[in-house]
């Protein structure tokens, strides 16, 4: 596995990339060695937050986690990201390497949270997609007061989600083909 580590408004120590590089690799089981693991690390005041993301074949599994200690942040990160493995075992067998599975006993914690039902559809709202810019999307999500709009982009041509960010910001997510 490879990592690539960022940080912002935190200095990392040899201590705690050698730390974060020895509980990423044991993530090693899952994945096939060319997934390139993203950490990030950021001081925000008191709360030091880590996210880590992992793009893999067919997929992305991503956890972030905020606590006043970065060890104990990273350590809580990690074991979101094995708990998306578990719970989303079936659909990524076929993804993750081929004896991802094999041994039972979770790497980073100890009880296994009973199977929850799958989510299900309880209602489908249809709306006709528009053209339109960017800027108009944004009115329009906020004039619904959502968190997230679909619309056309009129300058791209794609459909195209304008979303709010836990920081107070906004996103774009653009499809790439």
């Amino acid at each position: 596995m490879n990592i690539r580590m960022s940080s912002k408004d935190f200095a990392v120590s040899p201590a705690l990339w050698a730390r974060i590089e020895r509980k990423i690799n044991k993530l090693s089981r899952y994945f096939d060695q060319n997934v390139e693991v993203q950490v990030r690390l950021t001081a925000e005041g008191k709360r030091r937050i880590a996210e880590i993301t992992i793009p893999f074949k067919g997929g992305i599994l991503r956890a972030e986690e905020s606590t006043a200690d970065m060890y104990q942040s990273i350590d809580s990160a990690l074991i979101k990201v094995e708990r998306q493995i578990r719970r989303h075992r079936t659909r990524l067998e076929k993804r993750l390497r081929e004896d991802a599975f094999v041994e039972e006993a979770p790497e980073f914690y100890e009880e296994f949270e009973p199977d929850e039902p799958a989510p299900t559809i309880v209602r489908t709202k249809r709306y006709p997609l528009k053209p339109m810019t960017v800027e108009d999307a944004i009115d329009q999500m906020s004039m619904l007061g959502h968190t997230f709009f679909i619309f056309i982009n009129s300058d791209t041509n794609q459909a195209c989600v304008i979303y709010q960010r836990t920081d107070g910001n906004l996103g774009l997510l653009e499809p790439e083909y």
